[in-house]
């Protein structure tokens, strides 16, 4: 298993939870059939995957991803380990996951490490975060459940925010997938410092979107969660995105 291994940052190594996000890509209309159906058929395998500890099955948008047009071309797929180990081990040996890099042209797996969660999803905590700071590189999960009411206000305001962010030569790789199209939405963004990103998300549409979700209680349920980056295997678009840091 080929990996862009960033073993000088902090949290490479030792025996603490690992997070991993694993982005897939399919061409032919098969096997973009095939993954729109394992969206409901994989659970029963994902489960049984050993070691595995929470999960999330995804689709994602179209352009940018923060849309409310699916990409009917790449799915990802979401999970906790007790430690790092056992992530590569299962991803490489569990069936399921064999299964989905068989049928995808393309596929990438970021491995990471909660620094910081806070919020809930599906009414659990998933991320053991440290306490730890790291001035590095990072990885942002955001999540959200829409409440019915606010849907239309949510995916007006997103076109703007995904403009932005889609001109920011700061983000590193970004996309927005779903559980539930619509209303479960989830944003995986990377970039080469907490400043760069806070300079994103403290400005502009995105500071005025996050205002009005405070005062108009817009969700039902969200989570924050910000990590640190280990390392990734395979490719996007045809290379590591993590190469864009300079780092390794």
């Amino acid at each position: 298993m080929c990996q862009h291994i960033l073993t000088h940052l902090p949290g490479a190594q030792g025996m603490t939870q690992i997070v991993t996000i694993s982005f897939f890509r399919f061409g032919s209309v098969r096997s973009r059939l095939w993954a729109f159906a394992m969206m409901g058929l994989a659970r029963g395998q994902m489960s049984r995957v050993p070691g595995i500890g929470f999960w999330k099955l995804f689709g994602s948008g179209s352009n940018e991803g923060f849309t409310p047009k699916p990409n009917v071309s790449v799915y990802a797929v979401l999970a906790t380990w007790p430690d790092r180990q056992t992530a590569e081990r299962s991803l490489q040996q569990s069936a399921i996951f064999a299964r989905y890099r068989q049928q995808a042209i393309e596929n990438w797996t970021v491995f990471m490490k909660a620094e910081t969660a806070r919020g809930q999803w599906s009414g659990q905590t998933p991320f053991s975060a440290t306490t730890q700071n790291q001035n590095g590189p990072l990885a942002v999960i955001t999540r959200a459940t829409l409440r019915p009411r606010n849907l239309a206000r949510f995916w007006r305001r997103v076109p703007n925010i995904s403009q932005v962010i889609g001109q920011d030569p700061n983000v590193v790789f970004k996309i927005g997938i779903g559980e539930v199209p619509w209303f479960q939405q989830v944003t995986f963004s990377i970039w080469p410092s907490l400043e760069h990103m806070n300079n994103f998300a403290r400005k502009g549409h995105h500071a005025r979107a996050i205002q009005a979700v405070r005062m108009e209680g817009w969700f039902k349920e969200e989570l924050y969660a910000r990590f640190t980056l280990i390392a990734d295997t395979g490719t996007w678009e045809g290379d590591s995105p993590l190469k864009k840091l300079d780092i390794s």
